[in-house]
């Protein structure tokens, strides 16, 4: 078996100490952290690679630009060998939808979420957001009567969450983020200053202390804009590289990060200055014992019968038009699926493991998003949408407290990207207005208008653009699954994801809440809201449905989650504290699958903070393993 290596060398080698399945943010960061403690470690990536030269990178830059969808994965070509799925899969019909792609999809309403199948991962194309999760978000069912709890609290991940602040680069203000309650040391900052505010965020902070009333919750809300931790590059923080308490151990000051965000709103699906975080950068740092080999299928792990795992059989192809592949087999010590909580429910259920419980494949989430949009009062001039990073403050008072019991809690997400998610602003603005396509729904601009004329209506509308992304915890419901059938397979002969998803009346009232918030928070701007969800000529918007005689729409937010969810015990749960699988004691399976629940914060963060902590108990798992035995004289006592 000759396998390539992140640096483009060969090597051969048949037995590792760990296979890591999936290249993306947690199995590179798990993989980078076995291989500086010196164990040999083999990643093996569904997809290719390229990127991480600049000649790759502009690749993607190009086939980005050139690409008439502007959607997560427009950067990326398409593979026959290792498909993605994509948000360009599904499309309305009637009040219902359609499903043409890798996922087969038999819900009551659409899973909008895709991921991304490439070295590197769905970290190529994330936004870079980086929330920690609230310390209530750990114990909702005992907090708040709703969903399940984890086995482990905040103040179980509070290290990690710094460690991999520290390994991205995370901008911010900790102060912030504190004062929401989540906790932190009290001299604790960020590796870099908060990104600049964008002048939408400032237009918004002028409503700071204002109350808007939550229909649903029966409660008022202080509004208080609060900005974003972020996965980009600003200003490093030279506090952070004196402050040796949270520093860690041998560390001295701080990495260089690379390139400055300059703005150029296209964090997703990428970054052309790569200002922001990819794995390619963690995968940089891969010590000579991790070898990365990209275009390497797993189709199956291996049981060696006794309930521990042998290794895995991949399928290695050359190229990614095709799905011509011959097979291969690796064995470790450890096997790691790192793949995406999906792609690692299909492995397995494909695999026949980790069933004991009956929870694999169960308790599929996500944050569904609800887009709300609006013009600017015209008064007070431009807006300044379309630059900088997708989003860099919000309205957080709705995440937190006795609310949740009545509805699903929620982030208000300050748009700076104009109408793009919600109406495919600006070129669907200038479609309309030259009367040869684009969606009048909410268009101020008359049709057919030229010259002058045009330049001056579209300045007026795309300039005052302004979007809220309303994004609802979802909790995790055994109904919402990813199941394999036999009939559904890809190109090369592997089962693919077979989706049943729906929405619980409570997150139903967790929407329809910060609709009506969203709409209470236009009227204190003075702003003329468009938001509509209606159906129009019989055809109804992706992701509708009727709730208490309103509409509503959402949208899926790429934060797919649960499927192997983490427990403490192996009754109810696939993975223990620790994402080691309860059937096999040296198979992990590592992700945003084995989250109980996912409050309102983006998953990454939280997603990287267990995968360093599972690196620390795979390498404990390794010593245990690998320790000498003494043997003692015969009598001798024990």
């Amino acid at each position: 078996m000759r396998v390539r290596t992140a640096n483009g060398t060969l090597a051969s080698r048949r037995r590792y100490d760990v296979i890591v399945v999936g290249a993306g943010i947690a199995g590179s960061l798990l993989a980078k952290q076995l291989g500086l403690r010196g164990w040999r470690v083999l990643v093996l990536e569904a997809g290719t690679g390229g990127r991480e030269t600049w000649e790759g990178y502009l690749d993607a830059v190009e086939t980005f630009r050139s690409a008439v969808a502007k959607v997560p994965n427009s950067a990326f070509r398409r593979n026959v060998a290792a498909s993605s799925p994509d948000v360009l899969d599904l499309a309305p019909d009637g009040v219902g939808f359609t499903a043409n792609g890798y996922f087969v999809q038999n819900g009551e309403l659409p899973y909008g979420t895709d991921y991304l199948r490439a070295v590197g991962g769905s970290g190529m194309h994330w936004l870079g957001i980086c929330l920690r999760m609230h310390p209530d978000d750990f114990a909702v069912k005992t907090r708040y009567g709703y969903g399940r709890d984890w086995p482990i609290g905040y103040g179980d991940l509070e290290p990690y969450y710094a460690a991999a602040e520290r390994e991205i680069g995370v901008a911010g203000d900790a102060q912030e983020q504190r004062a929401l309650g989540i906790p932190s040391e009290e001299d604790y900052v960020y590796p870099m200053q908060k990104i600049p505010p964008s002048y939408i965020d400032e237009v918004c902070r002028s409503l700071d202390g204002r109350m808007v009333h939550d229909p649903v919750a029966v409660e008022d809300f202080t509004l208080r804009v609060v900005s974003v931790p972020q996965g980009r590059n600003s200003t490093p923080d030279p506090r952070y590289a004196r402050g040796s308490g949270y520093l860690p151990k041998g560390a001295v000051g701080l990495p260089n990060y690379g390139e400055r965000c300059v703005g150029n709103a296209s964090c997703v699906p990428l970054c052309p200055v790569q200002a922001k975080w990819t794995p390619l950068r963690t995968q940089a740092e891969f010590t000579e014992s991790v070898t990365l080999s990209p275009r390497c299928v797993v189709t199956r792990v291996i049981d060696g019968n006794d309930g521990r795992i042998r290794g895995v059989e991949y399928r290695r192809y050359d190229d990614p038009a095709s799905a011509a592949s011959r097979p291969c087999r690796a064995e470790a010590d450890v096997v790691v699926v790192a793949a995406h909580a999906i792609e690692n429910a299909r492995l397995l259920l494909a695999s026949g493991l980790a069933g004991g419980s009956g929870e694999l494949g169960r308790n599929l989430m996500d944050h569904p998003t609800l887009l709300s949009w609006a013009l600017a009062p015209a008064a007070g001039g431009q807006i300044g949408p379309f630059r900088g990073p997708g989003s860099t403050s919000g309205w957080e008072a709705f995440r937190f407290g006795d609310a949740r019991r009545r509805r699903a809690p929620f982030r208000i997400e300050i748009g700076n990207w104009g109408w793009g998610w919600a109406a495919g602003a600006p070129m669907s603005n200038v479609g309309t207005a030259l009367g040869v396509g684009g969606d009048r729904q909410g268009s101020i601009v008359p049709a057919a208008v030229f010259g002058t004329m045009l330049r001056h209506a579209l300045g007026d509308q795309i300039g005052r653009q302004l979007q809220l992304q309303l994004a609802v915890e979802q909790p995790a419901d055994r109904d919402n699954r990813v199941t394999i059938d036999d009939r559904y397979r890809d190109a090369m002969g592997n089962h693919r994801p077979v989706l049943t998803y729906n929405l619980s009346d409570h997150v139903k009232e967790g929407l329809a809440a910060a609709k009506r918030v969203a709409s209470a928070v236009y009227a204190e701007l003075g702003a003329q809201e468009h938001t509509d969800h209606s159906p129009r000529d019989g055809v109804a918007p992706l992701g509708y449905f009727r709730y208490r005689d309103h509409d509503y729409a959402y949208k899926g937010a790429g934060h797919g989650a649960g499927t192997h969810i983490m427990g403490s015990d192996a009754k109810s749960s696939v993975v223990d504290s620790f994402q080691r699988c309860w059937d096999h004691p040296n198979l992990y399976a590592v992700g945003c699958g084995s989250m109980p629940s996912i409050g309102t914060s983006n998953p990454s963060l939280t997603m990287a903070a267990l995968a360093l902590r599972s690196a620390e108990q795979i390498h404990r798992d390794l010593i245990e393993r690998h320790r000498p035995v003494s043997l003692g004289t015969a009598g001798a006592r024990p």
